[in-house]
């Protein structure tokens, strides 16, 4: 998956997860959306990029894509482990992924990450997708900080730090 449509895939997963809230608040902009709720770090060509998007929102097909139970009180961890190739596109990568999820009253929760393909086998354009997933639960509102320790397939380990609010529905 490249960079943009990695983009647009969260950006269309938060304006899912933001339908209805009803809430009267504003509805960030795509731009504002994307700033939110994608996290990244890279070391060399391998880039990491995480999610943390409340499993209500999500549509039932993409709940059922990645094997998610849609509940108020659940957040989807999403993690994408890709090569860069330099050129504007990007291979996905196997990694080992573990996730910690801490509330602002310090309970953790290991998050159980398990790898999800989609896409077509082999290699070029049409290669799998590997993305990873885990849940953590939330009692709303609070803010959830994530520790994710991705190591890459034949690369270094890599940390990504990144806090996410949660809001009631």
């Amino acid at each position: 998956m490249t960079d943009a449509v990695f983009r647009v895939a969260t950006a269309l997963l938060f304006g899912i997860a933001l339908a209805g809230c009803g809430s009267g608040a504003p509805v960030p902009t795509d731009g504002q959306a994307q700033m939110q709720q994608e996290a990244s770090t890279r070391v060399g060509n391998v880039v990491v990029r995480a999610n943390a998007i409340p499993t209500a929102g999500l549509g039932e097909a993409v709940a059922r894509q990645y094997g998610i139970e849609r509940d108020a009180g659940t957040v989807m961890l999403l993690v994408g482990v890709r090569r860069d190739d330099g050129n504007g596109g990007e291979t996905a990568l196997p990694a080992r992924v573990t996730a910690v999820a801490i509330d602002l009253l310090g309970k953790r929760q290991q998050l159980a990450m398990r790898e999800v393909r989609s896409g077509n086998s082999g290699s070029g354009p049409g290669q799998d997708f590997i993305d990873y997933v885990g849940t953590a639960r939330v009692i709303t509102p609070d803010t959830l900080r994530f520790d994710v320790e991705v190591v890459p397939e034949d690369g270094p380990a890599m940390e990504l730090h990144f806090n996410r609010d949660f809001f009631p529905r």
